[in-house]
């Protein structure tokens, strides 16, 4: 069988045919180099993309946070209006010094009247409706935390709309037929393009209402409502900041209230930064598997190559001797 084998098989000259070839006709080396130099550079490459995204390590979970510090030590001065001054017409408005970077809220018999963000030059002033007779007016300032500081003086002012209702304090009927709006005094974690939601409350006067939202970057919104339940509405900022939004009501009988609040917008996250990562993730996921499969078939033949090589070399079928 063997002689036979020997005198009718020739086997040709194949670059997978199993034979023993020479060097310079085998491309193991140049496919393991080719395989040695891609693998350092994808290797650079997740290294790179690791350093520039740093995040939590598995099995872990990351956190950022602020821890509290003190609140302010000081507090706002109302400066304007000065105790005792009498009204006839409201909005009025009211100003005085504070701690640089708070904000700053207004109370008007314990009711919150308004806010606004603390100048740099430590002064703030503010418009503010005044409920039927004494006002006792009060501001307090908070930091970024919302941690309050001091209360201010308190400075007593009185809205003589009503004849007889200008002299001593009376309790605040929300029933009656003063005209009130109310929301939160301040809108925080908000960023551009995403969706921020104001609750809104307008308390006494007669139906139909209509309130018109000036949100502080040039728009506006005019609600009509045939009713005092609550409601909310939403409004988008293009951009980060500080906004004053001014609120103004109406009822059927022409009574008006105002009220202003402010808005912080915070800077927006880098989206083309998050984009990158993850557009870098995904490329890892493809070329790493991708990668080791390459790997394990350049295995795959050689072992099989040697194999056959083994195997041929034993029935004595080989052309040319090991190298």
């Amino acid at each position: 069988m063997r002689h036979w084998l020997t005198t009718h098989l020739k086997l040709s000259h194949h670059s997978h045919s199993g034979q023993i070839r020479p060097h310079e006709f085998t491309s193991y080396i140049p496919l393991l180099l080719l395989l040695v130099v891609v693998g350092l550079a994808l290797g650079t490459y997740t290294a790179t993309a690791a350093t520039t995204s740093p995040g939590p390590e598995k099995g872990y979970i990351g956190l950022t946070g602020a821890v509290p510090g003190k609140p302010p030590a000081s507090g706002a001065v109302i400066l304007v209006p000065g105790s005792g001054a009498r009204f006839s017409t409201s909005p009025i408005t009211v100003s005085g010094t504070c701690p640089a970077g708070t904000l700053v809220e207004v109370f008007k018999n314990d009711i919150f009247a308004g806010s606004t963000p603390c100048d740099s030059d430590g002064t703030f002033s503010i418009e503010i409706d005044l409920l039927f007779g004494n006002n006792v007016l009060v501001a307090r300032v908070y930091d970024a935390l919302n941690q309050p500081g001091p209360d201010s003086n308190a400075v007593s002012v009185f809205y003589d709309a009503l004849p007889g209702q200008g002299g001593a304090l009376v309790p605040l009927d929300f029933g009656g037929a003063q005209l009130l709006l109310n929301t939160d005094a301040v809108f925080r974690g908000s960023f551009p393009g995403q969706e921020m939601t104001m609750p809104l409350e307008i308390l006494g006067g007669s139906p139909p209402y209509a309130v018109n939202i000036q949100w502080g970057d040039t728009t506006n919104k005019l609600v009509p409502r045939n009713d005092n339940t609550p409601f909310q509405e939403s409004h988008v900022y293009k951009k980060a900041g500080t906004y004053q939004i001014t609120l103004q009501g109406t009822d059927a009988a022409g009574r008006v209230a105002f009220l202003t609040v402010a808005a912080i917008i915070n800077g927006q996250p880098p989206v083309e930064q998050v984009a990158g990562v993850k557009e870098t993730t995904n490329q890892l996921l493809l070329l790493w598997p991708l990668y080791v499969a390459t790997v394990a078939v350049a295995i795959a033949f050689w072992l099989g190559e040697m194999r056959e090589k083994q195997v041929l070399r034993k029935r004595g079928l080989l052309i040319y001797n090991d190298i």
